[in-house]
């Protein structure tokens, strides 16, 4: 069913790496999740007032969130197709992650608030008829959401959107609710014993807990997370992959939205190599990135002597560093001759799990490579490994 509402409403939907194609996708699911929130709350809304359900009520509030959450989503995608400006010279992508932060939070809220009125409803029973319709309406509600969780997964993968996959695991959510809003009206009706406030009260505590997760889940690329480590070694490997490149370091990823991402790298080659065609060879990697990926890379150009003395140090160098932490790297190794010694000078990139003091490794650096020798003067730069080691 996805597939023809797609087909029939999505203009060029086979089209998902059209930023106008995107933007219509998100529209349309949008709308989807405003209608069919919207029929649950009116059904829930009515039935939950006269049964008396405060369990039934709580639901049908969810899915009042639920429809305002779709109504932020819907905002969220219209701004964040908006082209790039004065003001804004990277787009405005990130108002997608926005709006999925606004969508968490009204979840939370309304998690908070249901869990207030569960509590009275505790301490103050009330007799419930939840009669005929009550089932009627809970069990359409789990089949609707049980579709609308396939469908906000199924269209959040095609167009890599976060606000929609965290649409898809709240609509999930629903599911359990709601199952469990039913299970608790089953039991009440045969056993006598009411679990209305109860079943309102877990509720609430389900919705407050995915709205925690949902806010920490799209907080991240707005604080800026680390770059998936699958896009990181792509990256790497296709660059390190190009004729003349000895290695790659220093990668940084910029997201400013979904399929808006900059990133800059340092790229060894040899500097015995004309300067013309270093310079050509990464001309043509940054384009390669931009057409073929999307990606607007920008290449910091390291040129390495590549003698074998100097190879042999390099190597020797890193051997030494390793033994402070294995997943410590070295590159851009110089050998500077001096009067009475000779300066290595090199950068070593430090993981961010490595807790060491930046000035206590830089000076267990130079004692293993120096090792008590007036020969040699170790100078180090220590980087911060952003998105990568070296390759």
């Amino acid at each position: 069913m996805t597939e023809w509402l797609l087909r029939r409403f999505v203009k060029n939907y086979s089209c998902v790496g059209d930023a106008a194609v995107r933007t219509a996708y998100g529209t349309f699911a949008g709308w989807v999740g405003i209608t069919c929130n919207l029929l649950l709350v009116a059904g829930k809304l009515v039935v939950g007032f006269l049964s008396g359900s405060v369990a039934i009520v709580a639901d049908g509030l969810n899915n009042l969130s639920d429809a305002a959450s779709s109504i932020v989503a819907l905002v969220g995608f219209r701004i964040a197709a908006r082209k790039a400006d004065k003001e804004h010279p990277f787009g405005h992508g990130r108002y997608e992650y926005i709006s999925g932060l606004v969508v968490a939070i009204m979840v939370l809220l309304i998690g908070i608030e249901l869990g207030r009125s569960s509590v009275g409803k505790i301490v103050r029973p009330t007799p419930i008829d939840f009669g005929f319709w009550g089932y009627v309406v809970l069990l359409a509600s789990v089949s609707l959401k049980v579709w609308m969780t396939a469908f906000n997964r199924n269209v959040g993968r095609r167009i890599n959107s976060t606000t929609l996959l965290a649409t898809s695991i709240d609509s999930r959510n629903d599911v359990i609710a709601t199952s469990a809003v039913f299970l608790a009206m089953i039991t009440s009706t045969w056993s006598g014993f009411n679990l209305d406030g109860w079943m309102g009260l877990g509720v609430a505590g389900f919705i407050v807990y995915s709205g925690i997760g949902l806010i920490k889940d799209t907080l991240n690329p707005l604080v800026g997370e680390a770059p998936p480590a699958e896009l990181v070694e792509y990256i790497s490997v296709k660059i390190a992959a190009y004729e003349g490149v000895l290695g790659t370091h220093d990668l940084i990823v910029h997201d400013y939205g979904p399929d808006r991402r900059f990133a800059s790298a340092h790229v060894e080659m040899s500097s015995g190599q004309d300067a013309m065609i270093s310079h050509s060879i990464i001309d043509t990697i940054e384009r390669d990135f931009l057409e073929n990926d999307n990606i607007r890379l920008i290449i910091h150009y390291d040129p390495v002597v590549t003698d074998e003395r100097t190879e042999s140090i390099r190597a020797w160098v890193e051997q030494q560093v390793k033994t402070i932490d294995a997943d410590l790297a070295i590159h851009d190794l110089r050998l500077v001759e001096g009067q009475n010694h000779v300066n290595y000078i090199f950068d070593v990139v430090a993981p961010p799990e490595l807790e060491m003091p930046e000035a206590e490794l830089r000076q267990r650096i130079q004692d293993v490579v120096q090792q008590g020798r007036d020969s040699i003067h170790v100078i180090v730069n220590i980087d911060s490994g952003y998105g990568t080691s070296l390759q």
